[in-house]
């Protein structure tokens, strides 16, 4: 211990060498205040030069991670490690999630938006990597509301200027059935129950793809109908022991969760099947009802294009009945006929054809708000083309630069 001056903060000549982690400094006994520190090696690239830095100045110093940050990071790491993601995920999204923060429109947000700032890392990696991951799985995992979810997803894609691809209904398909229990035997599934995965993965695939060409997909959320569609398809490769069990079952031997609205859409989908059906000639003698015809799902799979054009298109039907020859009034030339002869009220079509709707998004056929028709003007008010302009629309009936320097010498004439 020996004095060294005065110390330059309290004046007070109290100088001592203090050993800091076998670095020697001289500090002030009064005030604590470090006059000098001695040099130590670094343990990243200055150590390789064999170079000499203050601590002040060394990695362990400058490189300190904020707390903030550091919960962040483990926050993503662990999200990670529980959908079992590759590794090069996780270093992807730990450094969006890094970049992110740096930015200042992520500096005063709630914490509860910075918690779910990593979810939205990891979930814009997984798409970008064309893996299947919904925002749906993250919210519940991070039990987050999906509005506000969304918002700090689209957040993060407009400061970071990222593409994220959309997922496509066949990996969402993927995604939900690898959740299936009837792939495997387990004690409460009976053997006729299990099923193929591969089987009932390409059925479904097609069930959905009918219900996309059919509007039934157009603004609704995808889960429903995916276990609407994953049903349709289990009973239709063994439909002896399996046309029996509800939909309900259905899902607890599948160990998923049933979705309100997948009543919905399978009711839907047997209408759009029992009008496929209509349509084929091997199919017309059957006595086809909603349970019958999930029995030939294959076939109305298989020719789906043809089946839909000629059961839900109108105008192809009108055209057939004014362009063929010898047409008559029924429109039996017409693959749409019933169809047409329906809209023209012939019973004979209902009990043919069954009721067909037109193929229209739901929201057009079913609206949940009628418009009110607009109350019919009075004769005496109605538009002439001798009603006065007011002069504050005249000036968008003005064209050329003329009229707009007569309009204005004429306004500023007292």
């Amino acid at each position: 211990m020996a004095a060294r001056g005065q110390c330059p903060e309290c004046g007070s000549a109290a100088l001592v060498e203090d050993a800091h982690y076998a670095q020697q400094q001289l500090v002030c006994a009064a005030c604590g205040c470090v006059l000098a520190e001695g040099l130590l090696t670094t343990t990243y690239t200055e150590e390789e030069h064999l170079r000499e830095v203050a601590y002040s100045q060394s990695t362990g110093q400058k490189e300190q991670l904020s707390r903030c940050l550091q919960r962040g990071i483990r926050r993503v790491q662990d999200l990670c490690k529980v959908l079992q993601l590759p590794a090069v995920f996780e270093e992807t999204a730990v450094s969006y999630f890094q970049r992110a923060l740096q930015l200042p429109a992520f500096h005063l947000v709630s914490l509860e938006k910075k918690e779910l700032l990593g979810g939205c890392c990891v979930f814009v990696t997984c798409r970008q990597h064309n893996w299947p991951l919904t925002m749906g799985t993250v919210c519940s995992l991070l039990y987050a509301k999906q509005e506000l979810f969304a918002s700090v997803f689209l957040s993060l894609q407009k400061e970071l200027g990222l593409s994220v691809p959309a997922l496509s209904l066949a990996d969402l398909v993927t995604t939900h059935l690898n959740s299936f229990r009837l792939f495997q035997p387990a004690a409460n599934v009976p053997a006729p129950f299990l099923e193929d995965k591969e089987k009932l993965l390409a059925r479904t695939i097609g069930i959905v793809e009918l219900a996309s060409e059919t509007w039934l997909v157009t603004g609704r959320h995808p889960v429903p109908i995916v276990t609407a569609a994953a049903f349709l398809a289990w009973q239709s490769l063994q439909p002896g022991p399996r046309l029996s069990c509800p939909l309900a079952r259905f899902c607890r031997l599948a160990g998923v969760d049933l979705p309100p609205p997948a009543h919905l859409r399978l009711k839907e989908l047997l209408e759009i099947l029992l009008g496929m059906a209509s349509q084929l000639a091997w199919l017309r003698g059957f006595n086809l009802d909603k349970k019958t015809v999930v029995k030939h799902i294959g076939d109305l799979l298989q020719h789906r294009v043809f089946l839909l054009k000629n059961a839900f298109c109108q105008e192809h039907g009108e055209e057939q009945r004014d362009d063929s020859p010898g047409h008559d009034s029924l429109g039996q030339g017409s693959p749409s006929s019933p169809l047409v002869a329906q809209e023209k009220g012939c019973p004979s079509a209902g009990k043919r054809g069954g009721t067909l709707r037109p193929l229209l998004p739901p929201c057009l056929i079913h609206p949940r708000k009628r418009l009110r028709p607009a109350a019919p003007s009075a004769p005496g008010l109605a538009p002439t083309g001798d009603e006065p302009i007011s002069d504050s629309e005249i000036e968008q009936y003005l064209r050329s630069p003329e009229e707009i320097r007569a309009f204005r010498k004429a306004k500023a004439w007292p």
